[in-house]
Order: C-alpha cells, then sequence, then structure tokens
C-alpha cells in the first residue's frame, strides 16, 4: 500500500528549537468517563493545533500523540489492535539495561517558540488532566548548532524530507495503514566524565568526527562505537528509522541529559537497534543512563476520527 503523508501525524523529523515530551497514566478508575475524555481529544487535538498553526504560522508547530499498550487494552477491549503495540520488554546486556517504564499516553509538541508549546499543552491538558496523572514531562531544546548535548551533529544518517515517511508509516496492517511506532527513551549523561575524554576519544566513542561530522574510518573507531553498535543490519541490509536526540538540562542541579524519540513503521527494527546497543555495551552508556523506556502507537487522522465517532 502507498501511505499517504496528509492523514499521518508529525512523525518526521523536526526537532523544533522547543520541545515538550509528557507521558501520562490514565487514571484506570472510570472507563465511561474516560473513554469520552480521549474521543474529545482525538476530537479536538487537531482543530487546536490548526488554530495554533494560523495564530502563529512562524512558530512551526509539530504534534504526535498516541497510546501505550495497557492504555489501547483498556480503552478499546473490543478493537482491533495495533499488531507490534506491546508493552516494551526490558533488554539487560552484559553491563547496561534498557529499562522498561509505564505510560498509557504519549506527547510529543515541538515549535520554534516554547510559548506554542506551552500553549498547545494547556489547551491540552484542559481535556486530559482530568482523568490522567503524569508519569513524566521533559522540557527540551535545540542545542547549538543542532548538535546533541554531547557536543555531536544529531541525526545525519536519518532518512530525510517526504523520504522519511518510507520509514515511519506502517503499510502493512490495513486498519492502522498510516500510523507509526513511537519509542521514547530518557537518558541521564554523566557530563564530566564525558568533557573529561579527549576530542579523539569522544570521536572514537561515537565514530564520527566532532566538527565535521564525517564518519571516521572502521579501523578508527572503538568496536562498540555509537553508531556501529547501533545499527540494524538484519539480512544484510541496513535498516532505519527517524530518530531525534532532544537535549535537556537542569544546570543548577547538575542534571542533564538527552531524550530520544524514535518512529518507525517496524518496532522490530528499533528494537534489534537497542538489543545491538546494550548487548554490545555501546561505548555511549558508559556515559548515559536510561531511566525511561516505553512504546506507544502514534495514531493515522483515520484512526483518530474512528476513536473519536466512539466506533472502537
Amino acid at each position: 500500500m502507498t501511505v499517504d503523508i496528509k492523514k499521518a501525524q508529525d512523525v518526521y523529523k523536526d526537532a523544533g528549537e522547543s520541545v515538550i515530551f509528557t507521558t501520562l497514566m490514565l487514571n484506570h478508575k472510570d472507563l465511561k468517563t474516560e473513554k469520552d475524555a480521549i474521543a474529545e481529544f482525538s476530537d479536538m487535538s487537531n482543530s487546536i493545533i490548526n488554530s495554533m498553526r494560523i495564530r502563529d504560522p512562524e512558530a512551526q508547530a509539530h504534534i504526535a500523540w498516541g497510546f501505550g499498550s495497557d492504555a489501547w487494552d483498556y480503552l478499546f477491549p473490543n478493537a482491533p489492535k495495533p499488531k507490534e503495540l506491546e508493552n516494551f520488554k526490558e533488554i539487560k546486556g552484559p553491563k547496561y539495561t534498557a529499562v522498561s517504564t509505564p505510560g498509557d499516553i504519549f506527547i510529543h509538541v515541538r515549535s520554534k517558540k516554547m510559548a506554542v508549546c506551552y500553549e498547545l499543552m494547556d489547551q491540552f491538558m484542559g481535556i486530559l488532566r482530568p482523568i490522567t496523572s503524569v508519569e513524566d514531562e521533559t522540557h527540551g531544546f535545540r542545542y547549538i548548532e543542532g548538535r546533541a548535548i554531547i557536543g555531536f551533529i544529531d541525526g545525519t544518517e536519518n532518512p530525510a524530507g517526504i523520504e522519511s515517511m518510507d520509514y515511519t508509516l506502517i503499510d502493512d496492517d490495513p486498519e492502522f495503514n498510516n500510523g507509526s511506532y513511537a519509542f521514547a527513551q530518557k537518558y541521564i549523561h554523566n557530563m564530566e566524565a564525558w568533557k573529561s575524554l579527549k576530542t579523539e576519544d569522544q570521536e572514537k566513542a561515537i565514530g564520527r568526527h566532532k566538527f565535521s561530522d564525517r564518519e571516521l574510518d572502521d579501523d578508527e573507531k572503538l568496536p562498540n562505537a555509537h553508531n556501529v553498535a547501533s545499527k540494524d543490519e538484519e539480512g544484510g541490509v541496513e535498516h532505519k528509522i527517524v530518530r531525534m536526540n532532544v537535549p535537556f538540562s537542569d544546570p543548577a542541579k547538575d542534571i542533564t541529559g538527552t531524550y530520544f524519540i524514535g518512529y518507525s513503521k517496524d518496532f522490530a527494527v528499533t528494537n534489534r537497534m537497542l538489543t545491538n546497543m546494550f548487548t554490545k555495551s555501546d561505548r555511549l552508556l558508559d556515559f548515559s543512563t536510561p531511566i525511561t523506556g516505553n512504546l506507544f502507537f502514534i495514531p493515522s487522522k483515520t484512526t483518530l476520527e474512528k476513536i473519536a465517532d466512539g466506533d472502537y
């Protein structure tokens, strides 16, 4: 099937100048009330977004939101289910673990202006706050030159432009085509230890030159360099997803990290990348500790219309 961009949420590469990631838990107390609120949100969210784009077109607001596996089962027990939607299973490596944490509703808002992110989230939560509690809220920013907080250019190997839709939009699950899978993972960095490395040692750990962003020759990289350990070459072919690494920080508290979001049409690809990273002890994990890990389904606008109409 050919995917239809017009029916998809914003699941392409656009990290934005300002970002809010929010993970919510449903109250699981009153199914009818919660399902009615979700139907209202499914109906109203696109109007809220369109209104904001009219009010401030320069802000370039982009939004994607969706459901965790438990939330789907709770809200829509008699409906079909996206075939890869399940609770993320933790991945234990010899040194580090990709943890699994709860999440029912996930919202990813980005814009050139934090005021626009705030306005959108404030309106969204006006609908969702009575039926949810907050599991995590992270405010991110665009770092200098679009670099990750560790100083390297982010997303060089990402599919670009319209091409990205070939990697993010589901095309083999007819009920849920034009949807996407989002994997969200929040890392805290040991920035003091990372900054203590010489630039050439950082480059060997990442597998790229820090300033020019050119890839190192294979014999210059560490065997567990990040761009080696995080690849998925199942079947001898490199598989890709659309990924964004968004910096966040509370500098006075010495808390700095990266919020990783990966959109894909096939979560198995993302999961293999994660498995490779943790089983191969990706060198970057010596400085980066994952504290969350959740998988979400990002519905197409067609699916959101069905939810709004009570068809599920």
